[in-house]
């Protein structure tokens, strides 16, 4: 079964773990005491064989048992209970003096026979002695480079198989004990680790649309948990900056739309409550067809920021010369420049050309150009002009005007759909609210920068910035 906790999780993991290290430390261990214990009594041994060949040098010698145990106590630290000592002839005969026991001999092999016969000592473990294993020394006695004696030695393994099972008993009862120990403080160390996980947890089931302004409580140790919570309060903070944003568009869209759709029922039950005159209805109708207009222009604004925003803006893209596009703008608006008593000039012009939609880049242009002549008073100066860098990269298109001007906290809040400052409600009523918001989006999807420039009472210079196109 899956284990859906994050907190068993991790004991399990952390109790694998120290399982695996547990028994590679212990495996290690047991084979670090096995060497050493087989090193100590090989060791032991041929200090025993040596003694024992120096007192044999010179031919055959009785050696009475008392002093074997002695050799082997000073050796070994204690006294074998099964402990083998035999003395042969050069011809491999048996020479020992020892009264025969009841007990088994240790063989002489071919093997030991022929490197004693070099000069060369042999180590040996034989079964089938005793009850466990024998470890066996066979040692010559030279004289010169002939063997005139052989000294075979040897004990019971009894104590280093005693002792490797000892360990095996102790690793065995404390290994289980341990995992245990350390799954119990696993998980409790898990339970506080995540402690903040949970807290974060129920702070986010608390938080809704309408607790936005909630947020996670950081711990300030700066930890991954702390970076964690301070990343779900960010994320926190632009959603509620998004709602907001969301909240208030929709306010200030039903407000924009509520408007006209008064007036036009207004017009429209006017015009039904008592018989008119074809020429009333043509007027009545005309003041309905504008409303409509108003409220297509409204809503094709929105649509094309919804675009815009999702990336999926409809771009037929191809090469546009903006001198003739700011010159074809030009045209257009100085009609309406001379209707308000602004004058409207066409300043530098370089030719330049970009990629991109001729139609939406025109739609930028004289956004920008009607706003600044509806906010520039009579006798003032729009001027519209084209330059491209020096290295030749960008094209500039600037809209400059000596209009009411904007303070510099509102220079990115124009950029809002709907928003307008209040000298702007004062000084122009009609409008939507969305033309810099649709300039923005228009600009940033051919991949390019709206600046602008303004002080309250000294006008406002806009900078639409483009990527030429390549010479």
């Amino acid at each position: 079964m899956a284990l859906k906790s994050i907190r068993a999780r991790l004991t399990f993991w952390y109790m694998s773990l120290l399982t695996v290290t547990l028994v590679v430390l212990g495996g290690t261990a047991y084979g670090l005491l096995s060497y050493s214990l087989a090193r100590e009594v090989d060791a032991a041994l041929d200090g025993v064989g040596r003694t024992l060949a120096e007192r044999a040098h010179g031919g055959a010698v009785v050696i009475p048992p008392a002093e074997i145990e002695e050799m082997f106590r000073r050796f070994f630290g204690f006294s074998p209970w099964d402990r083998y000592f035999q003395m042969f002839d050069p011809t491999g005969r048996n020479d020992s003096q020892e009264a025969p026991s009841a007990r088994k001999r240790p063989p002489l092999t071919r093997e030991a026979f022929i490197n004693a016969s070099q000069g060369l000592p042999t180590f040996e473990t034989v079964e089938g002695l005793g009850t466990y294993p024998v470890r066996l020394l066979t040692m010559p006695v030279m004289e010169g480079n002939r063997l005139i004696n052989l000294v075979q030695i040897g004990m019971s393994l009894q104590n280093s198989t005693e002792t490797r099972m000892r360990f095996l008993l102790i690793m065995a009862g404390l290994v289980p004990l341990a995992l245990l120990l350390a799954g119990f403080g696993g998980w409790l160390l898990a339970r506080r680790a995540l402690q903040p996980v949970a807290r974060m947890t129920e702070a986010a089931q608390r938080i809704g649309a309408e607790q936005l302004a909630e947020r996670v409580e950081e711990s300030g140790t700066g930890d991954e948990l702390d970076h964690l919570a301070k990343t779900l309060n960010q994320m926190l903070g632009r959603l509620d900056a998004a709602f907001s944003q969301i909240r208030q568009f929709s306010a200030s869209a039903s407000h924009e739309l509520q408007t006209p759709l008064t007036i036009l029922r207004g017009e429209l039950e006017v015009a039904l409550r008592s018989p008119r005159s074809p020429e009333e209805y043509r007027i009545a109708l005309h003041s309905c067809l504008e409303e409509v207009e108003r409220i297509a222009q409204l809503v094709e604004g929105l649509l094309l920021l919804s675009r815009a925003e999702a990336g999926v803006l409809k771009m037929d893209r191809q090469v546009v010369d903006l001198a003739d596009l700011l010159q074809e703008v030009y045209s257009r608006m100085k009609v309406l420049a001379a209707a308000g008593s602004v004058a409207l000039r066409l300043g530098p012009v370089t030719a330049v050309s970009v990629v991109g939609d001729g139609a939406h880049l025109r739609r930028l242009l004289l956004n920008l150009t009607d706003n600044a002549i509806k906010y520039t008073g009579e006798g003032g100066v729009v001027e519209l002009s084209l330059q491209q860098n020096g290295r030749e990269e960008w094209a500039s298109i600037v809209i400059r005007d000596t209009g009411i001007g904007i303070a510099e906290k509102d220079h990115e809040k124009i950029f809002q759909p709907f928003f307008r400052t209040m000298e702007a409600r004062s000084q122009a009523a009609t409008g939507t609210g969305l033309g810099l918001a649709i300039a923005r989006s228009i600009t940033a999807a051919h991949g390019g920068d709206l600046l602008v420039e303004s002080m309250p009472g000294e006008g406002s210079t806009f900078q639409v910035r483009l990527p030429c196109v390549p010479a």
